[in-house]
This record gives structure tokens, C-alpha cells and sequence, in this order.
């Protein structure tokens, strides 16, 4: 803590945040750009247009007809409780929720990192308020916002219990991890870090105290709880069973073969066959990391100072149960993209935000060595703010009108396909669940199991025109946006 008071920040910012606490700034900061994010947005997302449709059925039918659509309903379940509760729309409820879990994870941050560097703070305000891995999210109806306010929230107990102690404390963080897994299962990452983080205290003198309360309160309160609901868990449900085919050894060594071996086999060089699993490894790692490193925006710049590598010490030092986390997130990161062979920065965002008090650092320091540079670096992440909740794109209006004409003029009973399922819930008839690909939707073995196709396609397209002849269907209207992008029905 000797550091601290040379932590702090370029001048003209510090005297800017002086007569401001930074958790205020963070809370009406967040607030102000959560509501323009969602005055400037466009149409629902995918996920979010599920979300919604699934709240809508547990509203209406009750819990048991969300479970039946999902397999982790609980955050619809959430939505459909309060569209009953206050009566206001189920998309307006998500956004509501969304607005005071991006909230509450944006002080729960800074004031996290207050405890520790109060001089730091400011800066943790500026990176949580404009750091793309986290507000490019701000307008999007996803798990992701009460995930990331329950995680935060289990790592702010965590912080305080630390400096402070208290059983009711350290059986609150373990309630704030099973909150957060309601949202995402992923949560349970959290609770390996922390129990990592909190082991060694098992074989130090004068730290046993800290680890009976950490592990002993809660196994005591959740053992009844298990042998209630284990055997009511279904192992086999696709989220379960996903989790655990994860953390299986041998499934992920089997996918990283199957990997290698299939990108070995597309080599040129045959002699470069050996090196395929090294060359796969470290790609998939690279590409992982060049992905987390973009999520930071101009939060990255001040590594480009060596001196700013410092700040890891600090981090590792005075926020071990953040970067406890980030170390085992990082492995499941890995794991996944092992077996799904893909990444979404969704899914990555969360890494990001476990080492904003690290950024926090490293900005800190380079502001004060370079004030001007780091004045150009504010600037830069005001920028990059705006653009993350601002939205200049051309609005997909096109989905809402096709919704709209279907509503009015299909009947709700006929069979239709949906290429993009967000007009089937602008139409008021849900969102439609398995969602086919077009080419298979529209093939000859099962066009005849639809009567009306809406399509993301200009009428004039080839194929489509070629389609129509062959199957004697015809355009019986079309919906375009400004920039021309079209969505046709097609019907008999």
C-alpha cells in the first residue's frame, strides 16, 4: 500500500473526478449510456427475442412452460415475473434489469477497486464506462448483464471479507456465485477460483480462521441443499451435461485431435503434419488473446509502455480474487474454444471485465508519466464510448414492417417460415424454435411442410426467381430498409 499515493492519475483528470465520487460517476454514467444505447437502438437481437418469447410463456402458462423451452430459463423467468408484476412489456422489463445490472457491476467495480487504490478509482470509472467488451452491450437483451452484476458483486464480498472477515460475509459471496449461475452456469468458475485463491490459507499459521470461514459455513448450509436437489438434477440436460463434457479430459483431448488432425490433413508440406497440434495450440491461444486485447479498446494502449507491465504485480498483489478468476475463466476460455471451435466476444467480455482494476492500474501510471498522452488516451475512450451506445447504422426496419404485414394479413395458424425468427416475434406469434437454414427450409423435402416463406432476399435474386418457378410460389410483398436491404414473402 507504500505505492498507492504514487498510483495516481494525470492532474487535470484527478481534479476533474475530485469533487465527484467515482461510484456516483459510475452509477449515473452507466445509467445515462445504458439509456442511450437503448433510445438509439435498433431491433431486438436473436438471443433476445428468445429470451423475450420464452418470459412472455412463463408469464402466461407459468414456470413450468419455460422450462420446457430452455434449458436455463431462470433470466426469462425473471422477465416474465416482473412483466406480471408491474405490467409493463417484457422487452421494457429486460431493459429495465439490464439498465440496473450494468449499473450495479459498474460501481460494484470501481468500488472494488476504491477499497484498495482510492486514487485509482476514477480511472476504473473511465475504463468501466467505456471499455467496448462490456458497453458495446449496453442495448442487447442477454444473460450476460445479471451474470456479470452477480459475479461482480461475489468479488466485491470477496474483497471486503478479505480486508475485513465475518461469516455472514463469507457465506454471502457463495449466495451471490449461486445468483449469478442462475444466469449463466459459468458462474461456478468463480467459486474454483476463489477456493484457489483461499486454500493456501489452510497450511498458515494465524489464516486457518479465514478458511473455515470461507469453506466451512457454506458446505455445512449447502450439503442439506445438494441432497435435495441432486437427485432432481437432470445430468443429461443439454446445459449440464455441456459443462461437464467441458472439464472432461479426455472429450477435450479427443476434440483437440480431431482438430489437428483435420488441419494437419489440409498441409501442404506433409513434413509440417507433426507440427500441426503445436501450430493449433498456439493459434487458437492467439487468436483467444488478440480477441481479449480488442475488447479493451484504447485500455490496451498503455501496455505499449514497458513500465505499465509493472501494474501486474500490483494487480496480482491487492487483487488476487480478480485475477484468481481471470487465470481459471482464461482455461475455460481455452476449453471452449477447443470444443466449439469458435469464440464470441460475448462470452469473452466477462475475462475483460475481471481485469479492469489491472487496466485501471496501468492507465494510472502511464497518465502520470505522460500527462499528455494520457489526456489523448481519455479523449480516445470518449470516443470509443459514444460509439459503443451510439448507433449509426441503417435500421433494420424491414424485420419490424414484415412482422407487422404478417400479423395482419397471414393467418396465426398457418405454417410459415421464418429465415430470421425476429420477425416471427415483431408479428406477435413468438420466436420459432429449431431455427432451420434457408437452403434446408426451402429444399424440395421440406418446402411443402411450409405455406408461406419470409426470407432475408431481394425478389430479383436468381435463385429466388429460379425458385419460384419451380415451386409455383410468387412475391406477395416486400419490405426494404434504406440501404436496400430486403425482406420478401413469399406465399401461394
Amino acid at each position: 500500500m507504500g505505492s498507492a499515493a504514487s498510483l495516481g492519475g494525470a492532474t487535470g483528470v484527478r481534479g476533474m473526478l475530485a469533487r465527484v465520487s467515482p461510484n456516483w460517476l459510475a452509477l449515473v454514467g452507466s445509467l445515462i449510456l445504458s439509456w442511450v444505447a437503448i433510445a438509439s437502438g435498433d431491433i431486438v437481437g436473436r438471443d433476445g427475442a428468445f429470451y423475450l418469447d420464452i418470459a412472455q410463456h412463463a408469464s402466461d402458462q407459468g414456470v413450468h412452460a419455460a422450462l420446457g423451452m430452455f434449458d436455463w430459463p431462470w433470466y426469462a423467468i425473471l422477465l416474465g415475473a416482473t412483466h406480471k408484476l408491474l405490467h409493463l412489456s417484457v422487452e421494457h422489463c429486460a431493459y429495465l434489469w439490464s439498465v440496473v445490472f450494468l449499473a450495479g457491476t459498474s460501481v460494484l467495480m470501481v468500488d472494488a477497486v476504491r477499497q484498495r487504490y482510492p486514487q485509482v478509482a476514477g480511472w476504473a470509472c473511465l475504463v468501466m464506462l467505456a471499455m467496448p467488451a462490456v458497453n458495446q452491450f449496453r442495448y442487447d437483451i442477454i444473460r450476460e448483464s445479471g451474470f456479470w452484476c452477480f459475479c461482480m458483486l461475489a468479488l466485491w464480498l470477496a474483497m471486503r471479507w478479505h480486508a475485513r472477515g465475518g461469516w455472514a460475509t463469507a457465506a454471502a459471496i457463495h449466495v451471490a456465485i449461486g445468483v449469478a449461475a442462475l444466469f449463466r452456469l459459468e458462474a461456478v468458475v468463480l467459486l474454483v477460483a476463489l477456493s484457489a485463491w483461499q486454500l493456501p490459507n489452510l497450511f498458515r499459521a494465524g489464516h486457518r480462521r479465514a478458511f473455515w470461514q470461507f469453506f466451512c459455513l457454506p458446505l455445512l448450509v449447502s450439503l442439506p441443499a445438494l441432497a435435495v436437489l441432486v437427485p432432481r438434477i437432470d445430468w443429461h440436460s443439454g446445459r449440464v451435461a455441456y459443462l461437464l463434457e467441458l472439464t472432461e479430459p479426455q472429450k477435450v483431448f479427443a476434440s483437440f485431435n480431431r482438430l489437428s488432425a483435420q488441419f494437419g490433413a489440409s498441409l501442404v508440406n506433409k513434413y509440417s503434419v507433426d507440427e500441426a497440434g503445436r501450430i493449433v495450440f498456439f493459434g487458437l491461444l492467439a487468436s483467444l488473446l488478440i480477441k481479449f486485447v480488442n475488447l479493451m479498446g484504447p485500455f490496451a494502449l498503455p501496455f505499449l509502455w514497458p513500465r505499465a507491465w509493472q501494474a501486474w504485480r500490483t494487480y496480482w498483489r491487492e487483487f488476487r480474487p480478480f485475477a484468481w478468476g481471470a487465470i481459471v475463466y482464461f482455461v475455460v476460455m481455452m476449453l471452449f474454444f477447443v470444443n466449439a471451435q469458435f469464440m464470441n466476444g460475448r462470452y469473452l467480455s466477462f475475462l475483460d471485465l475481471l481485469v479492469v482494476p489491472l487496466l485501471a492500474l496501468a492507465l494510472s501510471q502511464f497518465a502520470t508519466h505522460f500527462p499528455r498522452l494520457g489526456k489523448a488516451v481519455v479523449a480516445i475512450a470518449v470516443l470509443v464510448m459514444l460509439g459503443n451506445v451510439v448507433s449509426l447504422g441503417t435500421p433494420k426496419t424491414q424485420y419490424v414492417a414484415a412482422g407487422h404485414w404478417l400479423a395482419e394479413h397471414v393467418d396465426a395458424q398457418a405454417p410459415v417460415y421464418y429465415e430470421d425468427g425476429r420477425i416471427s416475434w415483431y408479428a406477435g406469434r413468438g420466436y420459432p424454435q429449431p431455427t432451420l437454414p434457408r437452403e434446408t427450409a426451402m429444399a424440395p423435402g421440406t418446402a411443402s411442410q411450409y405455406r408461406y416463406f419470409v426470407v432475408d432476399a431481394a425478389p430479383d435474386e436468381p435463385w429466388l426467381q429460379s425458385w419460384l418457378r419451380d415451386h409455383g410460389q410468387r412475391v406477395i410483398a416486400q419490405f426494404a430498409n434504406r440501404k436496400g436491404k430486403t425482406v420478401t414473402i413469399i406465399g401461394p
